[in-house]
C-alpha cells in the first residue's frame, strides 16, 4: 500500500482509537462513534437534510467561484503592471486586518439575508490567498520561455494565456485548494452569523438542543465535502506540475 494512503488510514485508526478511548470514560458531551455513525445514518437518509447540505455547498463553491473570478485578473493586472501592483499592495495588506465575520452585519444591510450575502462572505474569505497564490505563480514563470515566445512574436494575450497561465496553474490551484475548503468554513460560520439554511443553521438549532451526536454527524458531512473538494483540486495541482515538467 502507497505511503499516500496507508498514512492516513493509520492516523485515522490512532484517532477513532482514541475517540473510542475518552468517549467510553463516561462523557457526557463526547458521543461514541457508534452513536454518531447511527445519527449520520439517520441524517443522510432526509431528503430535507440533502437540502440543507446542498445550500451550504452552493453558498461556498458560489463564494469560491466569484472570489476566483475577482482574484485572478487582478493577479494579472498585478504581475503585468508595476503601477497596479504599488498601487494594491497597501490595501491588500490593510484588508487582511479585518476580520470577515466583523463585515457580516454589513453584507446583511446591503444584500439582507440569504444564500447571496453568505457566498459573498465566501468570497472575501477565498479572494487573498488565491490571489497571492496567483501572483506568486506568475512571477515565478520561467522568464526564458516567456523571452522565447516574444522573439517567435506571440502578443502579449498569448503569451499569458499559452505560457504564463498554464506554468502558474500549479501555484493558482494550490491557492484554490486552500481557498475552496476555507469557503465551507466561510458558509458555515456566515449562515451561524446571518442566518441562512444550510448546515450552519443545522449546527445551530443542534447546539442550543445540546445534540452532541447531530453536531458530530454534520461536522463529519462537512469534512467530507471539504476533503473530496480538496483531493479533486490536489489530483488537478499535480497533473498540471507533470505536464509542465513533461514541456
Amino acid at each position: 500500500m502507497k505511503r499516500e494512503v496507508l498514512a492516513p488510514v493509520l492516523l485515522g485508526v490512532l484517532l477513532l482509537f482514541g475517540w473510542l478511548l475518552t468517549a467510553g470514560q463516561g462523557s457526557v458531551l463526547l458521543p461514541t462513534p457508534m452513536a454518531v455513525a447511527t445519527r449520520l445514518v439517520t441524517d443522510l437518509a432526509d431528503p430535507t437534510y440533502w437540502g440543507y447540505v446542498a445550500v451550504t455547498l452552493a453558498e461556498a463553491f458560489g463564494g469560491a467561484l466569484l472570489g476566483i473570478g475577482v482574484a485572478l485578473p487582478l493577479a494579472v493586472l498585478i504581475h503585468r503592471s508595476r503601477w497596479a501592483a504599488a498601487a494594491v499592495h497597501p490595501f491588500l495588506g490593510a484588508t487582511q486586518a479585518i476580520p470577515a465575520i466583523a463585515l457580516a452585519p454589513l453584507l446583511v444591510l446591503w444584500l439582507d439575508y440569504g444564500l447571496v450575502s453568505v457566498a459573498v462572505l465566501c468570497a472575501l474569505i477565498v479572494f487573498f490567498p488565491i490571489l497571492i497564490s496567483a501572483v506568486v505563480g506568475l512571477r515565478h514563470v520561467d522568464k526564458d520561455v516567456v523571452d522565447a515566445g516574444r522573439i517567435d512574436g506571440a502578443s502579449s494575450w498569448g503569451l499569458l494565456i499559452h505560457v504564463e497561465l498554464p506554468m502558474a496553474l500549479p501555484s493558482v490551484l494550490g491557492g484554490v485548494r486552500n481557498g475552496v475548503a476555507l469557503a465551507i468554513t466561510g458558509a458555515i460560520v456566515g449562515e451561524m452569523v446571518m442566518g441562512g439554511s444550510g448546515l450552519g443553521t443545522v449546527l445551530t438549532i443542534q447546539r442550543s438542543a445540546v445534540d452532541t451526536a447531530g453536531m458530530f454527524a454534520t461536522i463529519v458531512v462537512l469534512c467530507v465535502g471539504a476533503s473530496a473538494a480538496y483531493a479533486a483540486i490536489h489530483l488537478w495541482e499535480r497533473r498540471s506540475r507533470i505536464i509542465n515538467s513533461l514541456n
